[in-house]
């Protein structure tokens, strides 16, 4: 299925405003050279492969560099960029391999959560709700009248096609692959969960948006509905296996017109809200509260739902598979940092002459013989299974943050990798394949690369780091050289120029009956290529924690929010043979940190 399926393609970024007023200016998605990829990704075997096994992947990897297959392969890839029809030779198969061909379960695998701050100023959850879904709709009016700002890293302008599909847009499970639903702005509605049952809310009434007054009354009045009833949660269809819920969503179908309509409501409507009975008390209970909760009061395919619990603790849970974390991000630190105005607080009783509350929503009933309630059962029994298996820890490292780092003469982000890898290395006694995520948004439709942060240098640092032999001014001069091989690796990523994606492009221009070359039958590329540390950063005082879940039964999910003052670490694990604990690696994470600015100081003389 094509990646968008709303009849008119949503032709704003052709038409609208500044959003898209750089989109036909944007360079596309570079292919690096063969020679060089393979140069890169021949280094990036060294630390993790036995001499023996390195020396015959490296002869497999020159072996390939001087193949005709491999130059027509890099034809290949090179005809379909140069391709004026196509935008970004990588978007078709990341967004089918990495997201929409993917069938396990969106939550936990996919989904990802930020967690707020609390708000001094709503103590009512139904009033947090009401502020959120106020600032939402704010933010979504600048998307739809064109007068949102690009994004811009450094000088670079980023693409802002992944903004089409943050409101009005659903993933829609399919065989063998889903695809994403966009609907027309015109549909003013966003659906409301709270106790198994959907709501829908029209934020704007005979043309007029409600204000916060407005729906914080409609919200206590859904409350009220919803919580005097039980209903089967249907929603939690939406946390199964991908080919058990695009079957479940045909059985909806078919058993009465009345499911298409409410199917259509949703998957048309700009967010969900869910409107949660939990009072999360610890970092971790508020984590799986925003993330998941207990899943059936969630539409886990919407790109944007905002929670709030009874305790008026709020977040964000978002839908992967056409957005990363960075446009997501900044919605909700504007939707956080919304202060509405004075008229929007409260309607006059003339602009609402006539109207009543009920009118302004309308409940979402489904129709649920007695085959939908089984499906339901089921789904119920599969989420479980795989929230239950989460081991999940959020560290508050309360230390020192991003000013202190940078005071140590490090940049932030290189020095959380190595202090990861001397984590992780203290723990399991070795260094294994680690992805961080780099945005190449500054590309047409660009979305990410990979940096491998296991390196000879981050190795040879964390050796040192176990040797009491090293003085600290030798392995403070290892770890400079382990940081700036990571600096320029994450620049490499950010231009396009990793490893991953190149030579996952060549691997897909394999015909069908094309012998595959050894390269990607080497058991190495699929072993480094297989993340047991999974990790990507934000910087935002905004937050109690934000993460996912791990890419790997071997190994671990690890989101850091890089704050001024602290940092905030959010690990997952599998409870499962391998042994994995995310307590332990947090704790080996707190003291390898202060190891690290004890290294320094104590090599500068100066230790504190």
């Amino acid at each position: 299925m094509p990646a968008n399926t709303s009849g008119s393609q949503r032709a704003i970024e052709a038409s609208l405003g500044r959003l898209y007023a750089n989109q036909s200016r944007l360079p596309r998605l570079p292919v690096p050279s063969l020679a060089s990829t393979l140069a890169k990704y021949s280094r990036s075997l060294e630390p993790l492969l036995s001499a023996e096994d390195l020396a015959r992947s490296k002869s497999i990897i020159e072996a390939f560099g001087e193949s005709n297959e491999a130059k027509e392969l890099q034809r290949r890839l090179e005809a379909r960029a140069a391709d004026p029809g196509c935008a970004n030779w990588l978007e078709e198969w990341w967004n089918d391999l990495s997201y929409m061909g993917y069938r396990d379960p969106v939550i936990p695998y996919v989904s990802y959560h930020y967690s707020f701050n609390d708000d001094p100023e709503c103590r009512r959850p139904n009033q947090r709700a009401a502020k959120l879904i106020l600032g939402a709709l704010s933010f979504r009016n600048m998307i739809v009248d064109g007068s949102l700002e690009p994004e811009k890293a450094k000088s670079d302008v980023l693409c802002s096609h992944s903004y089409n599909f943050m409101f009005n847009a659903c993933r829609i499970p399919g065989k063998p692959s889903d695809h994403c639903r966009t609907a027309s702005y015109d549909h003013e509605t966003i659906v409301v969960i709270r106790n198994n049952q959907l709501f829908s809310l029209d934020f704007s009434p005979g043309g007029v948006q409600l204000t916060m007054g407005e729906i914080e009354r409609v919200l206590d009045r859904i409350v009220a509905i919803a919580d005097s009833r039980a209903a089967v949660p249907v929603g939690i269809l939406t946390a199964d296996n991908r080919d058990s819920w695009t079957e479940n969503r045909k059985l909806l179908i078919e058993s009465s017109p009345a499911n298409a309509q409410v199917l259509d409501e949703i998957e048309s409507s700009a967010f969900v809200v869910s409107l949660e009975k939990d009072a999360p008390v610890t970092r971790e209970e508020f984590s799986h509260a925003i993330w998941h909760g207990n899943g059936r009061s969630r539409w886990f395919d919407k790109p944007c739902q905002f929670v709030v619990t009874d305790s008026a603790r709020a977040g964000f849970n978002g839908e992967h598979s056409m957005m990363d974390g960075t446009p997501t991000l900044r919605l909700v630190e504007y939707v956080i940092g919304f202060k509405p105005l004075p008229e929007q607080l409260n309607a006059s009783a003339e602009s609402r002459a006539g109207q009543r509350i009920d009118d302004w929503f309308r409940e979402l009933n489904f129709v649920t013989p007695p085959a939908v309630v089984s499906a339901v059962k089921k789904a119920e029994a599969v989420f479980g299974a795989g929230v239950a298996k989460q081991h999940l820890k959020v560290l508050n490292f309360a230390a020192f943050g991003k000013e202190e780092i940078k005071r140590l003469g490090c940049s932030p982000d290189a020095f959380i990798q190595m202090v990861i890898q001397l984590a992780y290395t203290r723990l399991h006694k070795a260094a294994r394949p680690t992805y961080e995520s780099s945005m190449t948004r500054k590309y047409l439709h660009g979305r990410t690369e990979t940096c491998r942060s296991v390196t000879n240098e981050s190795v040879a640092w964390c050796r040192a780091m176990a040797d009491a032999s090293i003085s600290a001014e030798e392995r403070v001069r290892l770890f400079k050289q382990a940081l700036a091989k990571h600096t320029q690796l994450t620049r490499e990523a950010v231009d396009g120029q990793g490893v991953d994606r190149h030579l996952l492009g060549l691997r897909m221009l394999i015909r069908p009956g094309e012998r595959k070359p050894e390269i990607f039958r080497d058991p190495a590329y699929a072993y480094s290529s297989h993340w047991y540390l999974s990790t990507s950063q934000i910087s935002s005082e905004n937050f109690t924690s934000y993460g996912w879940s791990e890419v790997s039964p071997k190994g671990y999910g690890i989101a850091y929010n890089i704050r001024k003052e602290s940092l905030l670490i959010h690990i997952t694990c599998m409870r499962n043979e391998f042994g994995l604990n995310s307590d332990y690696l947090a704790a080996h994470f707190e003291t390898a940190a202060l190891d690290v600015r004890n290294m320094i100081l104590s090599a500068a003389g100066r230790q504190k």
